[in-house]
């Protein structure tokens, strides 16, 4: 277990206060450990073990408390036995029917400090909102960047080496067990299951299993490319498949929910505007193309395309991809007053492509930062204004 301090420096000042603290992200991504490492630093600063009250809703045992009512009943019963202030720990909390009240209630009848964990989008949406309005506080968990992957590791040298299976394994922390990357891919497609099967198909009740399934794996095949639901659902017609435009919202709506895809809208940076039609979408964790789709294809481009959008989000950016004329920018990344523009790409030693890749950035003519992102080997080095940084040394940053 590593201290993920990215995310830690975030929550520590809301450690004690009345702000439900609220984890989401996909599974298995690493949610519970940062449950865990916050109840270590409470035990480090005095908090008896006895105030910690902690339940994982996937774990069976506590399949009779997946009620509101049972389970306030069962916290009530225990706070009285605690003295000073109880601390609740609730892991994928979206197991328990109507969770929203009874974590209202505690927050208003005990003195108490709550955390609570959840794999949807949606959990802060609906009912949520509605009780706990301007009362709580969102961490978004990713899986593991590359520079957590190195410290898990203990790896302090050869980073090129590490960054390559970093690039065909991912980040998902619980296929770091297995040795081989077989089964470290066995173990993302069982993740990659029970997200489709369990969250998805089962919760929406999705009858046509195949068709949803054929998207998600069109989407992992396509990660960096515009797509919109109305071009999705006229490729997938070609293949024989009847999906109408609207369906395959639906659906992508669903797998973006779950945390699996992310989407980067586009942003017209001459008109200042963001534009409704096609978008650009990403895995949460580039594993899963891989342990999925197969490794026949790597595409090594989109691959760090994808690893660097995950990495502009973990540093807390927003993401847009730019659009100047007919020109496109990979990256526009906003940040408060920061703005920074970035391209790419796998391999510029060729100078038609470093060309290709510099050219849109000169033509924004503001003075925000602009960088090439590549697989270069080498120091980070200017040209014309534009910095180019070797991706690994980036993500190690």
């Amino acid at each position: 277990m590593i201290k993920r301090e990215l995310y830690m420096n975030r929550i520590r000042p809301f450690i004690g206060t009345e702000l439900i603290k609220v984890m989401t992200g996909i599974r298995r991504c690493g949610k519970s450990v940062m449950l865990e490492l916050i109840k270590q630093e409470l035990i480090e600063s005095g908090v008896s073990e006895t105030q910690l009250f902690a339940i994982n809703f996937e774990d069976l045992s506590y399949s009779h408390l997946q009620t509101a009512q049972a389970l306030h009943d069962e916290v009530i019963r225990r706070a009285k036995e605690i003295d000073g202030k109880v601390y609740l720990f609730f892991d994928e909390i979206q197991e328990v029917k109507d969770w929203e009240k009874c974590i209202n209630s505690f927050r208003v009848s005990l003195d108490c400090d709550i955390y609570i964990t959840g794999s949807n989008a949606n959990l802060l949406s609906g009912e949520f909102a509605t009780y706990l309005g301007g009362r709580y506080v969102e961490f978004v968990i990713y899986p593991f960047s590359f520079a957590e992957y190195l410290t898990y590791y203990g790896i302090t040298d050869r980073y090129d080496e590490a960054f390559d299976r970093y690039v065909r394994t991912g980040g998902m922390p619980g296929s770091y067990v297995y040795r081989t990357e077989d089964r470290q891919y066995d173990y993302v497609k069982d993740v990659y299951a029970t997200i489709l099967i369990r969250d998805l198909v089962e919760k929406y009740k999705i009858r046509n299993k195949s068709e949803f399934t054929n998207i998600s794996e069109f989407m992992m095949d396509n990660i960096g490319n515009l797509l919109s639901p109305n071009n999705i659902s006229k490729t997938l017609k070609n293949d024989q498949s009847e999906i109408t435009r609207k369906t395959v919202s639906k659906y992508i709506g669903y797998l973006e929910n779950a945390f699996l895809f992310y989407e980067a809208k586009r942003y017209d940076l001459k008109g200042k505007k963001y534009l409704a039609n096609n978008s650009k979408y990403y895995l949460c964790d580039t594993s899963f193309r891989y342990a999925v789709n197969g490794t026949r294809n790597m595409d090594f481009g989109r691959v760090y395309e994808n690893i660097v959008y995950l990495e502009l989000r973990r540093r807390g950016y927003e993401v847009y991809v730019g659009k100047l004329y007919k020109k496109e920018v990979d990256f526009v990344a906003k940040k408060r007053e920061t703005q920074i523009y970035i391209q790419v790409s796998d391999n510029i030693s060729d100078e038609k492509t470093f060309e290709r890749e510099y050219t849109p950035l000169l033509a924004i003519r503001d003075a925000y930062p602009k960088m090439i992102i590549a697989r270069t080997h080498h120091e980070t080095y200017d040209y014309k204004g534009v910095q180019v940084v070797d991706i690994c040394r980036w993500l190690r940053e």
